[in-house]
């Protein structure tokens, strides 16, 4: 068989199929630009008789990308063909996709017409097709639950018409990939008898394969027809498509790629794959921006957690050598930062690894002292731990004695609401100018006594002329336990107007409270570090006398 194996994309066109999703012509050509930088060989533009916007669509795919060939859909009739030609017309490299069904539930409730005169309506579409392109694809909707004998009949007739590519979808999900297997076998066990082995081993013609995800089997069975003898894939970027979606081409890539030993010792030959594997993460993520459809974090390849590691043994293992617990190094598909993600499981060598990443030095005494506090501390309370909240700890050990701001607990705040806006009142010792007290306007509790903290400090969420601009880039409230009682706690990560964070913590049974003590946290470790913080970063920091 042909060792090169073509890649389908049909993201613009089953993709966009998916409920709710619906692109504009710019986010499509955007996209199209994306997969013919990611190396896919066949982009499938629209369906172009069904809507201006898909004729659109494709005609101008047509015309701006160069490279992959550009496929339209089309039934099998002259009037869908013909359409598609129009949109297809000005492609470097066009294909028509034309197709009918060819099970028996298909043409006795869809179409309802007899075996007979289904084999004509393919065979003339075919022929139709290629009286105005020579690349003509031709697919067999719901060929898993179509008869064998018949579906074979239905290919020989297509291929003996001139189509290049016969595609053998699995329309509804439904089959499993030993029963795939064997069906794409006997399909090229039929073709081979009927004179076509040669077309097939140097890729003038190409059984092609696209799976649904009904049964979560789209990538499995599309792989058992790849062992079979298929040499086109076709599927979506991050497995989008109607229902449950489709093959997600990603997946495919990479398991191709990364267990390329398998394929090639029961293929015979070595594979072939044009893709530019760097370019999966940034194409998967632009694909979800656009359909607004979230990638689910334990996705493989291109989820968020995909190489995220949190145990503290996976940790540890990751820093010592990757592949103890990668197969794939992340970057080889477009991601980049630390795998090693912060939370309660984490480990004391992952939170050395962490601070040192950051150009922090110390001795094992201190790693040891930030481990604990991090255990006791906030291990348990916040659910994603970010670097800066480290970094925190390392600056409470040796800058706390710098720390100016405390809550002054006997006046903690009074909040007013009603028809008027939240009115907070906070009492602040300023250990370098003395008591402080402020009174904030918010939309809310929080947001008021964050303003009056603000005021008091000199310090505004906003850029204002003569005050110290402060950003929250992040924060979240939870509760640690539960009833009416139940204890809150804030985290939070703040930015100067220089780029430097802080992050802070705070618990209480008042959430206001609990959210001022973060704040002041993250205040008071961030203007020690602007002090001196860079000078103890140059040490390696010890807590030795």
């Amino acid at each position: 068989m042909n060792p090169r194996i073509i890649f389908f994309d049909t993201t613009l066109r089953d993709g966009e199929q998916s409920p709710g999703v619906s692109l504009d012509l710019k986010q499509k050509i955007e996209i199209g630009k994306a997969l013919a930088e990611l190396g896919i060989d066949v982009i499938e533009g629209g369906f172009p008789i069904t809507s201006p916007g898909d004729f659109e669509a494709v005609k101008e795919l047509a015309k701006e990308i160069k490279g992959p060939t550009i496929a339209a859909l089309a039934r099998a009739n002259k009037k869908d063909i013909e359409v598609a030609w129009e949109a297809l017309k000005e492609a470097e490299s066009p294909r028509i996709h034309t197709f009918i069904a060819t099970s028996d539930i298909h043409l006795k409730y869809k179409l309802k017409k007899n075996k007979e005169e289904v084999l004509e309506l393919a065979r003339e579409a075919v022929k139709y097709a290629l009286s105005f392109c020579p690349d003509v694809e031709f697919s067999a909707e719901d060929a898993t639950r179509s008869d064998w004998e018949y579906l074979a009949k239905v290919v020989l007739e297509v291929v003996k018409a001139g189509a290049k590519t016969i595609n053998i979808p699995d329309t509804v999900g439904y089959t499993v990939p030993y029963e795939y297997y064997n069906l794409i076998k006997f399909l090229i066990e039929k073709l081979i008898s009927a004179g076509y082995e040669e077309a097939l081993k140097n890729g003038s013609l190409r059984l092609s394969v696209h799976c649904h995800n009904d049964l979560g089997l789209a990538v499995a069975n599309s792989l058992s027809a790849i062992l079979a003898g298929a040499t086109q894939i076709e599927g979506t970027i991050n497995g989008i498509g109607e229902r449950a979606g489709n093959a997600a081409l990603e997946e495919i890539i990479m398991i191709l790629k990364t267990r390329r030993d398998f394929f090639e010792k029961k293929l015979g030959y070595s594979l072939q794959l044009n893709i530019n594997t760097k370019k999966i993460v940034p194409t998967s993520q632009l694909v979800s921006k656009y359909t607004e459809m979230i990638v689910q974090p334990n996705k493989a390849i291109v989820g968020a957690n995909a190489f995220a590691h949190e145990s503290g043994i996976h940790q540890h293992g990751i820093i010592c050598e990757r592949s103890t617990y990668e197969i794939i190094d992340p970057k080889e598909v477009g991601w980049t930062g630390s795998a090693i993600v912060l939370g309660k499981h984490s480990g004391r060598h992952a939170i050395g690894f962490k601070l040192r990443s950051k150009g922090w030095q110390f001795d094992d005494e201190v790693l040891s002292q930030i481990f604990e506090k991090f255990r006791t501390e906030i291990k348990d309370v916040l659910r994603k731990i970010d670097e800066e909240y480290l970094e925190g700890i390392l600056i409470d050990l040796f800058l706390e004695n710098e720390y100016r701001y405390f809550l002054i607990s006997s006046q903690v705040i009074s909040v007013y609401s009603g028809s008027l806006k939240p009115i907070a009142q906070i009492e602040i010792e300023d250990r370098k100018e003395g008591r402080k007290v402020s009174i904030g306007l918010g939309v809310g509790p929080i947001d008021a006594a964050y303003k009056a903290v603000a005021e008091a400090l000199g310090y505004s969420f906003e850029k204002t002329d003569g005050k110290k601009f402060l950003k929250l880039i992040d924060f979240h409230i939870s509760a640690l336990t539960g009833g009416t009682s139940a204890e809150g706690v804030c985290g939070l990560i703040i930015e100067n107007e220089k780029g430097l964070r802080s992050a802070g913590f705070g618990k209480d049974g008042d959430i206001v409270i609990a959210s001022l003590k973060a704040l002041l946290k993250a205040l008071n470790r961030l203007e020690a570090f602007e002090e001196k913080g860079e000078e103890i970063k140059k040490q390696v920091l010890t807590l030795k006398k």
